[in-house]
């Protein structure tokens, strides 16, 4: 798959800055900069989540994960497990989350905060009751509004690259653990 817009012409000063950031462009900013107000809006958003600190950041992440593996977000995956490495958490984890499932190293917590994730992200959500309580009960009410918006946000993210035909640009090949791939039929 390609990109589904051409890739729009970003400043020269922005493009900098991503590149020492990132070392390359993220293909999501190439295709949303045709409107750098719906751009801009999406890296406002991004950062916000990202600062939001009741959440533990591992279950936040995974969550994330989730829903890109849910949703084949490939980029997100990409990104996300990079990111992963860069904040320190669990690699050994961070890479089985599109297997979550099938894989045995995730708590009960972990599993219950990915359940929840891809419930979310169901059409139409299939977020249980009992689930919901089990998670405020471990979480807390701060934590579980936060990792709830966190996950509406990676719905926000991985929806609009899917749209838009953006791809994993590699990020996650500076990893040591390779990412597992989804199985083809996950169960639900």
């Amino acid at each position: 798959m390609t990109l589904r817009v051409p890739r729009a012409q970003l400043t020269p000063e922005l493009t900098e800055v991503l590149n020492e950031q990132f070392g390359t462009v993220p293909e999501p900013l190439e295709a949303t900069w045709h409107n750098p107000e719906v751009a801009e809006a999406g890296q406002e958003m991004g950062a916000r989540v990202s600062a939001w600190n009741v959440a533990d950041e591992s279950l936040k992440s995974f969550a994330h994960m989730a829903v890109a593996a849910l949703v084949g977000c490939s980029w997100c995956l990409d990104i996300n497990y990079f990111q992963a490495r860069n904040k320190n958490l669990d690699l050994a984890k961070a890479s089985q989350v599109p297997r979550w499932r099938e894989s045995d190293v995730f708590t009960p917590l972990e599993r219950d905060v990915m359940e929840y994730a891809e419930a979310m992200s169901l059409t139409p959500p299939a977020v249980t009751d009992e689930l919901s309580a089990r998670l405020l009960d471990r979480l807390g009410a701060a934590a579980l509004v936060e990792i709830t918006a966190s996950i509406a946000f990676a719905n926000y993210a991985t929806r609009n690259n899917t749209a838009l035909g953006v791809r994993s640009q590699g990020f996650s090949d500076a990893c040591e653990i390779p990412l597992a791939a989804r199985p083809e039929n996950p169960a639900s």
